[in-house]
């Protein structure tokens, strides 16, 4: 079809790039330090990169063009948006904070169950696990089962990946050592997300119940009414009733 579109001239292009961020639909691309029109699909045809072009390499044309497909464009947004969330990496750059969901693995992995050895099959279900180092927003809450636990039941209870790991998601810490009071930062995930429960497994040992207090708070402080338990280990290993 005839249809207006942009057409960017290579020779007055600079390569800054102010138009591909101003291309909300994606279809502009640096390549070899050049814009270039990538994806005709994706142009509106509306031109919002023209004012952002500091050179005047932008103009518009009429010529053959395959129609704009705002489907197209809707899913490749969303992709990125997707993609975005994913590869985010926590303040202070840190590779070992990066955001990663662990599902598809341990779908894989149950078949493991059945064999005659059973070896255990690890259940964290995403990275980072503590506390302080969890963002208050990512794809993996939605729809999720917390665990907030201290970090010395997983070593104090033998059981503790199938018996409450299993199919949640696994916040660890320590009041004491972090110093720290993790009310706030509980509440903005607890608040900002889909939470379905929360079950909260605390040591015996009076330290552990700034973790149990914190959890509380958190969960009126949300101003959800979310299911909730709390679930005390002995120093032995043994569920306390």
């Amino acid at each position: 079809m005839i249809r207006k579109i942009i057409h960017i001239d290579e020779e007055k292009c600079n390569g800054c790039g102010l138009c591909a961020e101003a291309c909300h639909e994606g279809a502009i691309d640096i390549v070899d330090g050049k814009a270039k029109l990538m994806r005709e699909h994706f142009c509106d045809g509306f031109g919002d990169c023209l004012p952002n072009c500091p050179t005047g390499a932008i103009t518009f044309e009429e010529r053959e063009a395959p129609a704009y497909d705002e489907a197209a464009v809707k899913a490749a947004q969303a992709k990125k948006a997707e993609e975005k969330k994913m590869e985010h990496i926590h303040e202070g750059g840190c590779p070992g904070s990066r955001m990663m969901q662990f599902k598809a693995v341990q779908e894989e992995s149950e078949p493991e169950q059945s064999q005659v050895k059973m070896k255990p099959v690890s259940r964290l279900g995403q990275w980072p696990c503590q506390i302080k180092l969890l963002p208050t927003e990512a794809p993996f809450y939605d729809g999720a089962k917390l665990l907030i636990a201290a970090d010395c039941t997983a070593y104090a209870y033998a059981n503790m990946h199938e018996d409450f790991m299993k199919g949640k998601i696994t916040l660890i810490g320590c009041p004491k050592l972090d110093a720290v009071d993790y009310t706030e930062k509980l509440t903005d995930i607890i608040r900002n997300n889909d939470i379905k429960s929360v079950t909260i497994v605390r040591m015996e040992v009076p330290c552990c119940g700034g973790l149990q207090m914190a959890a509380e708070n958190a969960l009126r402080n949300s101003g959800k009414f979310i299911p909730w338990q709390v679930v005390t280990i002995s120093r032995d290993g043994r569920i306390l009733e």
